[in-house]
């Protein structure tokens, strides 16, 4: 046949989530000429002009939730039935791939991996339970199991865990070093003081990322320090509820919304503080890009210890205690931590996303 080996990602969109971003450092990487990768979506994404300049083909089919369980099932068949040709197929939809990967084995597709980016089902009960319901087929579908994390290997796969592939959500760390030029630069862009104090967070507005109580806590934080910024980068379904909050609390000229960038790696620069409060992640790719550009991070205790790279940047708080969260940022205030990481940490915990490409690139071409 000749050209490089064509792997097939099953996403709902390309956009810039966690899962979308680990993907397309890999796509970059990843040395093209041995293998492409091609994408199956359901809608058009932030990433789909890029995919096509790398070389990619995006197909796409309706959602589920827009055409009903059957009828997304037999979009699946024809699909496959139509590109007969794919070997490997990486699903990257958690308990979703279970539908997905059993039609790709009914289709006769060889490699079929699984991989797990969270620890818990976005959505209502009955959404939940769906998903509960189609993740069985995962463990008697799936040829391949990778997770981002040791809990979130654990919640999708449950016995099939212990045969699962950590693949660590690395990023391209040389791009996040900081420089204060570049802090001055976007703060300039900004309309940054040079003595406001920046907390940041990057991130979907959806429920998962708890926007509401990084919002109280900034209004808490406020009334101490009269200098603090938030910076919100992200974009989804939860934006409106909170600028409505934000205005109901009077914070509209201290909260600046970003909406999505590209330029991840520049705002990092300019901001003081990272604050994370999920109610759950697997391993969010967001703080491996805080702990990449020196940024002293406070997070929330639902989030796996294995995001902690060992760089001295990563302070836990529980949700059921915002005076904690007070006091970690005020003592961030005071400390000043100088921005000079370690990336031999970063490096040595597996981070590096070369070294994520290069192990990507020997499981396909073995399979």
């Amino acid at each position: 046949m000749g050209g490089p080996l064509r792997v097939l990602h099953v996403a709902v969109n390309m956009n810039r989530g966690g899962a979308e971003t680990l993907v397309m450092n890999i796509y970059r990487n990843i040395n093209r000429s041995n293998i492409q990768f091609d994408f199956l979506t359901c809608k058009p994404g932030d990433f789909d002009d890029e995919i096509k300049e790398l070389g990619g083909k995006i197909h796409r089919i309706p959602y589920i939730s827009d055409v009903g369980h059957f009828n997304y099932i037999q979009e699946l068949r024809q699909f496959f039935t139509d590109n007969s040709h794919y070997k490997i197929i990486h699903s990257h939809l958690d308990k979703m791939s279970g539908i997905v990967l059993r039609e790709a084995k009914k289709a006769g597709i060889p490699v079929r991996v699984s991989h797990s980016h969270n620890t818990r089902s976005e959505g209502g009960a009955a959404a939940r339970t769906y998903k509960w319901l189609v993740g069985n087929f995962i463990s008697t579908n799936a040829t391949t199991f990778f997770a981002c994390s040791n809990d979130a290997a654990k919640w999708l796969f449950n016995k099939k865990s212990n045969n699962t592939v950590i693949l660590k959500n690395g990023i391209e760390y040389d791009k996040f070093i900081y420089s204060e030029a570049i802090r001055k630069q976007v703060r300039l862009e900004l309309n940054l003081e040079d003595n406001d104090y920046v907390l940041g967070h990057v991130g979907r507005f959806n429920k998962q990322k708890n926007h509401p109580f990084l919002i109280d806590l900034f209004a808490e934080f406020i009334k101490l320090n009269k200098n603090a910024v938030l910076l919100l980068v992200g974009d989804g379904e939860e934006r409106g509820p909170i600028e409505k909050k934000i205005r109901s609390l009077h914070l509209e000229k201290n909260v600046r919304f970003l909406g999505l960038r590209k330029d991840i790696e520049i705002i990092l620069q300019g901001m003081d503080l990272f604050v994370f409060p999920s109610l759950h992640e697997g391993l969010p790719v967001s703080l491996i890009e805080a702990q990449g550009a020196g940024l002293p991070c406070i997070i929330s205790d639902r989030i796996s210890n294995e995001v902690d790279l060992g760089m001295n940047l990563i302070e836990y708080a529980p949700l059921e205690d915002m005076d904690m969260w007070i006091k970690k940022i005020q003592k961030a205030v005071s400390k000043k931590t100088p921005r000079i990481p370690e990336y031999d940490s970063l490096i040595s915990s597996g981070y590096d996303i070369r070294d994520t490409a290069k192990k990507m690139e020997s499981f396909y071409l073995s399979c």
